[in-house]
């Protein structure tokens, strides 16, 4: 019986500055990547998130407008600057995990805008196989005013989604 050759496949990961992303991504590798298919695609996904400030050249901070706030050109630029610093790091320590991959393809993308849109676009757009994300776990309260990330990708993205809990730690231990 000649040998099947394994479909590649492509993993999308979402990842940010959580622990519970790192526990997503950390689990996905040791349990979907274990067959040593080195046609395999594990995709990094960052989102920054947008500005929500605006300089003084754009007009707003008025009366009329009271959401935009006003900033210096250089504020802003250290912002953005900060905002590609943090990016780096994440994606530098999601690439640190994922060193013993071995013939897995790793690439690595970041994007600006709301994580729900950017992370649902990226899934569509690169046709993967499948999205693994980390939940906060927010309670009630919580995720009715910040909305949740990982429900909303769940909700639109089209290939089957992972949302990967970090089991809770026993805090009375010493």
């Amino acid at each position: 019986m000649a040998d099947v050759a394994a479909k590649a496949r492509k993993i999308l990961v979402a990842v940010d500055e959580s622990e519970e992303s790192t526990y997503a991504l950390s689990w996905c590798i040791e349990n979907i990547f274990t067959g040593g298919n080195t046609n395999d695609a594990l995709i990094l996904l960052y989102s920054i998130a947008p500005r929500a400030v605006y300089s003084s050249l754009d007009g707003t901070g008025e009366k009329d407008n009271p959401e935009g706030y006003l900033f210096s050109s250089d504020i802003l630029a250290t912002m953005e600057r900060y905002g590609n610093d943090v990016a780096q790091c994440v994606m530098e320590k999601a690439k640190r995990l994922c060193k013993d991959l071995d013939g897995v393809k790793v690439e690595k993308i970041v994007e600006r805008g709301d994580a729900r849109d950017v992370i649902c676009q990226a899934a569509e757009r690169l046709h993967v196989d499948m999205l693994v994300m980390g939940s906060r776990g927010y309670g009630v309260i919580k995720r009715a005013f910040l909305g949740s990330v990982s429900n909303h990708c769940a909700q639109n993205v089209k290939c089957p989604v992972l949302i990967v809990k970090k089991p809770k730690t026993n805090g009375s231990s010493k």
